[in-house]
């Protein structure tokens, strides 16, 4: 029990520290949970070499290769790394453009106050919010609605690069957003 304590008070400790590393970070306890894994850099480590190990079957699956990704994030964000790495695991090419000012990138692209997350993305002619799962993103370049993007809002547990070692993921719905800026539900994760 001690050692669970202390290893809980390291977390929300290092939790502040992080706040200011993440750069937009709309949801306090969702970092906290985002620090637990930071904080725990063998089994991130030991996670990361195993996704990093496992060979990618996405462009086996499909004759066409997966569109580039453009990645706006803050540099020092460890989070939005993870999603990078989730994106490259799953078979696409990203490229990343470190800023310390991403509003200019989400007004242009529509993204209200309400949609944001830490790091977005282009692909496709889309764009995509947050800790969006990379099937997500692939069923969304595939089925090609008439949306404008895909947003996650916060930082959900769990979602790809806010896992944590104890395989937890806080139940997240990723929404789809119309021309017209309105939300609907396109996945359910977690549930």
């Amino acid at each position: 029990m001690f050692p669970r304590r202390i290893t809980r008070l390291a977390s929300i400790a290092a939790a502040a520290i992080a706040l200011s590393a993440c750069g937009a970070a709309p949801n306090p306890a969702m970092d906290i949970a985002k620090t637990a894994t930071e904080t725990l850099p063998l089994a991130s480590a030991q996670a990361a070499s195993a996704t990093s190990a496992k060979p990618s079957t996405s462009r086996s699956q499909s004759s066409k290769p997966l569109p580039k990704v453009l990645v706006h994030k803050s540099e020092s964000c460890g989070c939005c790394g993870a999603w990078v790495d989730h994106l490259r695991t799953a078979g696409f090419t990203v490229e990343v453009r470190n800023s310390d000012d991403l509003q200019p990138v989400k007004l242009r692209l529509g993204i209200t106050p309400s949609m944001m997350s830490c790091h977005t993305a282009e692909v496709g002619g889309y764009f995509v919010e947050g800790h969006v799962p990379a099937a997500d993103v692939k069923r969304l370049l595939a089925e090609k609605p008439d949306v404008k993007g895909l947003v996650l809002p916060g930082m959900p547990l769990g979602s790809p690069g806010m896992e944590v070692p104890d395989g937890r993921v806080q139940p997240y719905v990723v929404s789809s957003v119309d021309k017209q800026g309105q939300l609907s539900d396109y996945a359910h994760h977690g549930h």
